[in-house]
């Protein structure tokens, strides 16, 4: 699968869209240039939102690898979107040019950084990399997979095996300036715990919330107005965690004072009134000549 991005991430094709290697490298030769912006957390956020879902073609039993090539330093925390993606298990690899910033490909990559992080100087050069990154690719991927098979062989529980252990169904609703509910369908087998995750996609840190596994709605409270959030809901049992569900919403805007009246006007004074602001604490009032020919 593929996306670009600038300011706005852009789906090009998913995983479940072609399936053989002459068209996916036809289609790598229509592709065209997005020019713009580098929001590379937006981006890795649309990557793990749109792209890595079983309706877009992502196996539940497949290893799952994130490249980012990127060609300057992000105009937003790629670092915090990165980590979310690496704590769900997702591999990052790390491709800078010309103007990439080193320092930060080295956060957002998956360990060992000297498997993970590359950095050439023009577009040119990437063909220098292909032979090695690919060695890797495959090579990370077999002793990911070899891992989580001889696991699986003395687990009660394997990792990801779909409605058995991952909730599905998630609402969210009520939502107002600074609060949200959230409610989900329990998987067939009860976790032992919910870890409930939340932050504002334009960068922030996360918060978490641990839930009991009887448990399947929560209130999340204290949040900033008029800010989209991710949410992410992970069902945890003793030796294996399911998929993760996920969401994004925005909290609405503060309350604002509504319908305001002049009255008793004198000389030097004026009256104002209105109706109230739910939640306001305090009315800061700003007055100031109108300009010359203005209507007063």
């Amino acid at each position: 699968g593929l996306s670009q991005y600038s300011s706005d991430p852009r789906t090009e094709w998913d995983l479940s869209a072609y399936s053989t290697r002459e068209q996916v490298l036809e289609a790598v030769r229509n592709l065209r240039y997005k020019g713009g912006n580098t929001f590379t957390g937006l981006a890795l956020t649309h990557v793990l939102e749109q792209n890595l879902k079983p309706d877009a073609g992502a196996r539940l039993e497949a290893e799952k690898l994130v490249i980012l090539l990127t060609d300057g330093k992000s105009q937003d925390d790629a670092n915090l979107a990165a980590q979310t993606l690496k704590n769900l298990g997702i591999e990052i690899f790390a491709i800078g040019v010309k103007n990439a910033d080193e320092a930060e490909l080295r956060q957002v990559a998956s360990e060992p950084l000297e498997l993970t992080v590359y950095n050439v100087l023009d577009f040119p050069l990437l063909s220098s990399l292909v032979g090695k990154l690919t060695r890797v690719l495959c090579t990370r991927i077999k002793e990911r997979s070899h891992k989580e098979t001889a696991g699986s062989a003395v687990k009660d529980t394997p990792v990801n095996t779909g409605p058995q252990l991952s909730p599905t169904d998630l609402k969210i609703s009520a939502v107002t300036s600074k609060s949200m509910h959230l409610a989900w369908s329990p998987p067939l087998k009860p976790p032992k715990k919910y870890r409930v995750v939340y932050y504002p996609s334009k960068g922030g840190t996360p918060k978490e919330v641990v839930l009991e596994g009887a448990v399947s709605s929560v209130q999340l409270s204290n949040l900033t107005s008029q800010t989209e959030y991710l949410v992410s809901v992970v069902p945890v049992y003793g030796t294996a965690v399911g998929d993760g569900l996920r969401g994004v919403t925005s909290t609405l805007p503060l309350s604002s004072p509504r319908s305001l009246r002049v009255s008793e006007l004198s000389h030097n004074s004026l009256r104002l009134s209105w109706k109230a602001a739910q939640g306001a604490t305090h009315y800061l009032v700003l007055c100031s000549a109108a300009p010359d020919g203005a209507e007063d």
